[in-house]
């Protein structure tokens, strides 16, 4: 292994049995003691099927992940994505010796540090001071050196009022704040972090990503994250792998594999007709039309989208309505939000009516982006709806002679004036 790769995966797998604790069955085990006596391989690792947890399948053994193989250089900070079960979490409990692979080796050329769930590693009955000593002794690091980076550990960790108490008697959100805590400062050569940051606040998320920032460029340590925030993905990471059903499908520059993930999830479409609003009043189709009036989910960045909303109402007349629409990105973040109300106070008469509002080419970045519907009686505050109905994506930039996409939610075209 090179010595700037610090972690190198082989052909790594691992199968379980489901339904049941251990091997199953006495005739599988006598088969399995069979097979390593005449030197053979285990006759079980031929069978089993690919992990789609939301299908039943007909063998008894399923593959959490399977023909894993990467690197990961010394300094470097690789994102993993994927759906819940697609094997994430089993990958980053191999790599960090809490089970054993089925097949498979993995080399590291240092000392690992991992924050899998909330309060790993930590015994419920010491105190936070105590479990940062019992942290430290199993990363092998000698009580010096733990003196040395305890006032940080604790100051990091904003748990200095309870730092002599129970870590049983720790919120969830203290635990995750103290363990991320000694797992930085402790200076393991990879860290290992799964998901755990969402429970904590947005503060400490804010701060636990710097940090990590800190620990790759600064202080050339490696990161491996998994988390379903692709924003915070995007801002951490540099390379990024994409498991799906426990085997990697797609792995590249993180922005790439982001963009992939998103646009392979998301059903673009550009006509929605489902509702189940007040049968008297409701939103009969939403639809995306391009500056031609073609309905698509595909705009270039410097083109008009036209949304429009068909409304039928049955009978009466509808006087004091409100319908609004937002523009959500990826990251669930409200982009932009606009209300017929605000500008008009017309009624909705019996029949057919069409709203139509149009966002200008020349302001969202590039991106998939979903619109968010909201429609309901002002009045009764009655019959709302509120429903993410279409997806669509904006797919190139097109006034940069680089090609580069600014890192911003918008970009709009500014009337700019020299005086």
């Amino acid at each position: 292994m090179s010595s700037e790769v610090i972690l190198k995966v082989e052909n790594l797998g691992k199968q379980y049995r489901l339904g049941l604790v251990g091997t199953g069955t006495i005739s599988h085990d006598i088969n399995r003691w069979w097979s390593r006596v005449r030197g053979k391989d285990d006759p079980y690792l031929k069978v089993g099927e690919t992990n789609v947890r939301s299908e039943k399948g007909d063998s008894q053994y399923v593959w959490a992940i399977k023909n894993i193989n990467f690197e990961v250089k010394r300094g470097e900070v690789l994102g993993i994505i994927g759906k819940n079960g697609a094997g994430k979490s089993t990958l980053l409990k191999i790599l960090s010796k809490v089970t054993s692979p089925t097949v498979g080796i993995v080399k590291t050329n240092g000392r690992i540090a991992s924050l899998l769930e909330v309060g790993t590693g930590f015994h419920p009955e010491m105190t936070g001071r105590e479990n940062i000593y019992l942290n430290g002794a199993i990363l092998g690091m000698t009580k010096a050196e733990i003196n040395d980076k305890i006032d940080e550990i604790i100051e990091f960790s904003g748990c200095l009022r309870y730092i002599d108490t129970p870590v049983k008697r720790y919120s969830s959100g203290m635990r995750v704040r103290l363990a991320f805590a000694v797992a930085a400062f402790l200076e393991p050569d990879i860290l290992v972090v799964d998901e755990v940051l969402a429970v904590g606040d947005a503060e400490f998320q804010k701060k636990a990503i710097g940090k990590m920032q800190d620990i790759s460029s600064s202080d050339g340590r490696t990161v491996l994250f998994v988390s379903h925030n692709m924003e915070s993905m995007a801002r951490l990471c540099e390379r990024g792998i994409l498991l799906n059903h426990g085997e990697i499908e797609f792995t590249g520059k993180i922005n790439d594999v982001i963009d992939y993930y998103l646009s392979n999830n998301l059903e673009f479409r550009s006509t929605f007709t489902e509702t189940d609003l007040d049968e008297n009043c409701y939103v009969q189709r939403v639809s995306l039309k391009n500056s031609k009036g073609e309905s698509t989910s595909n705009f270039r960045f410097n083109e008009d989208i036209s949304v429009e909303f068909d409304i039928i109402k049955n009978e009466g007349v509808l006087d004091d309505f409100d319908l609004s629409f937002a523009v959500v990105n990826s990251s669930n973040v409200v982009i932009l939000s606009s209300s017929f109300s605000d500008s008009n106070s017309f009624s909705i008469e019996e029949g057919e009516t069409t709203f139509k509002a149009k966002i200008n080419g020349n302001f969202l970045n590039k991106g998939d982006y979903k619109i968010r519907l909201f429609f309901y009686n002002n009045t009764k505050r009655q019959g709302v709806q509120r429903i993410d109905c279409l997806n669509f994506k904006i797919n190139e930039i097109g006034f940069y002679n680089n090609a580069q996409v600014r890192r911003a939610l918008i970009i709009p075209n500014l009337d700019w004036v020299k005086e």
